[in-house]
């Protein structure tokens, strides 16, 4: 599995976006929680997901996975059927940042951290980009 694995951007036919019929399969999950995490977010019309692997690139977690809502409502939606969803798999209560506003919501269920944001915020913060590619101090060579 790559790095990222992104998947389609748009839930439906948009003037300058992919019909559903153009949009890319979802990322496979590793473990059971990550695949039902994928399938609750393409059922909730979740847009441009994004699945990280970071087995043995971070001690913080296994996954990684982030997703767009198209406003504030839709990311509020998303993150509660996604709490609804945790419970069910027995995780009891996870760490939830940032569901008053709805801008970027941040769920931590300890092997999986899920990050959904309204796109302009996305954008702002690109945080796939940290994990996309190694910085210079990363193990590239040492110049003098």
């Amino acid at each position: 599995m790559d790095l990222m694995d992104s998947v389609h951007s748009e839930d439906g036919q948009a003037e300058d976006g992919p019909s559903s019929d153009e949009r890319q399969p979802l990322p496979v999950g590793a473990t059971e929680l990550e695949q039902a995490i994928l399938a609750k977010l393409d059922e909730d019309k979740a847009q441009d997901i994004v699945l990280i692997d970071l087995r043995g690139k971070s001690p913080m977690s296994d996954a990684m996975i982030v997703a767009s809502g198209r406003s504030h409502r839709h990311v509020g939606a998303v993150a509660d059927h996604l709490l609804r969803l945790f419970k069910e798999q027995g995780l009891g209560k996870v760490k939830v940042e940032g569901l008053p506003h709805c801008d970027w919501v941040l769920l931590d269920a300890g092997d999986v951290i899920v990050h959904l944001f309204r796109p302009e915020v996305r954008t702002f913060y690109n945080i796939e980009k940290i994990w996309a590619v190694d910085s210079a101090h990363r193990g590239g060579p040492v110049r003098g």
